[in-house]
Parts: structure tokens; sequence; C-alpha cells
């Protein structure tokens, strides 16, 4: 019996996945031809084959759709690996948070149910219709402060030190990066090979000394 309700939970979750996808697949689709106020939820749901309950069901509003869920559940065994604790100097970060960082993206990257064309789809309808930058902005400022919370644990330091904020926001600027060049149309290369072409180029950037005395501006002999 056990079992029997652990596949039927599962195809329910498929289901439930197969659903969601289809309508933010139509919500992208008539956004990026038609814009937000282009089309009705009723619209969607044709499209869909869904009925407006339904639409509510999983989502609120348009924008909703349109911005999907990307919130797939972080693999445990690469959560695992992350947390262990390194050797580190007290009160720094450690010297293996770069390359644990990297191989967590890696690990939740592989294991992500998020397609190409997917992204390729959210673009498209982002492109056509603006205002929901802001709404993947603040997204993004969530999921930034979540991965500060993740590093702060590991290293055994406060979420707003200075070295566990700027470690966060950086490599949430390299990844992000790296992702805008992977879902390209022109991309041809390994999402891998992008990422590490990226963290070296900030690597050598913050390797250069900071002179920290004051510069004086030369006056304009003019």
């Amino acid at each position: 019996m056990e079992n029997s309700a652990n596949v039927d939970g599962g195809l329910r979750e498929r289901k439930r996945a197969q659903t969601r996808a289809a309508i933010t697949a139509v919500a992208r689709s008539l956004t990026a031809q038609r814009g937000l106020n282009g089309f009705t939820v009723e619209e969607a749901c044709d499209q869909a084959g869904i009925s407006r309950r339904t639409f509510f069901n999983y989502f609120h509003t348009k924008e909703d759709a349109v911005i999907g869920s990307f919130s797939d559940e972080l693999p445990e065994d690469a959560l695992d690996t992350f947390k262990r604790n390194p050797a580190r100097a007290t009160g720094t970060i450690s010297d293996s948070l770069l390359v644990a960082m990297r191989h967590f993206t890696l690990a939740v990257l592989e294991r992500s149910t998020v397609s190409p064309s997917e992204i390729r789809q959210l673009i498209a309808a982002v492109t056509a219709e603006p205002q929901l930058l802001g709404r993947l902005t603040r997204e993004g400022e969530v999921r930034e402060r979540q991965f500060a919370e993740l590093i702060a644990a590991r290293e055994g330091l406060a979420a707003d030190h200075p070295e566990v904020i700027m470690a966060a926001a950086v490599f949430g600027a390299v990844t992000k990066k790296t992702s805008q060049q992977f879902f390209s149309e022109e991309n041809t290369r390994a999402y891998r090979e992008l990422l590490d072409q990226n963290l070296n180029a900030a690597r050598t950037l913050f390797a250069q000394a900071l002179d920290t005395n004051p510069v004086e501006l030369q006056k304009d002999p003019s």
C-alpha cells in the first residue's frame, strides 16, 4: 500500500508539474506576441486546455504565470557536500569556498528540470514586456540572500558578514552573466566552460592590489 501511495503521489506531482509548465509556456508565448495586456486569462486557459479555476490553482496573476516556477528543490547530496565545514581562519571565509560554490552550482544545474527552451521563452516574454524585469530582479535578490545564508552556515559566519555578502553578490553576478551567455540563441559552448571562463576572469580582476591611498587628480593644464 505504501509503495502504491508513493507511486500515486509521484504521478500527481508530475501531472501538476506538466500542467504548470503548459500554463507558463502559453503565458510566455502570448506575452512575447502581444504583451501582458494583449491577452486575457481566458485566452491563456483555452490555449493550455485548462479551466479558469485550474489556472488560479497554480498562479494568482498572468505575471506569475509568465515568471513561472524555478524553485527546483536543491539536491540534498549537493547541499550536504557544500555545507561540510571547511578548515579556515577564525572570522574569515575558507580557501575552499569558491571551489565549493562552483561545484554546487554545477550540481544544481545538472539536476534542474528547467529546460533551455523554457528559459528562452522567458527571455522572449521579458523582452516584449520590460516591466517583468522588476519582478525578476526582486526574485534574484531573494535568491542572493538565500545563497548568502547558505554560505554563512558553511563558513560559520553571520549572514551580514562583509565577505559572505560579497561572495554571494559577486558569484551571483558571475552566474547571471554565464546564464545569459549560455541561453543565448547563438551559444554553442557548455555551461561549465562558460562558468569557468567567467570565474577565472573575475579572479584575475580581484587579484589586483587595491591602492587605498588617496589619489590626487591631475589638474587640467589648460
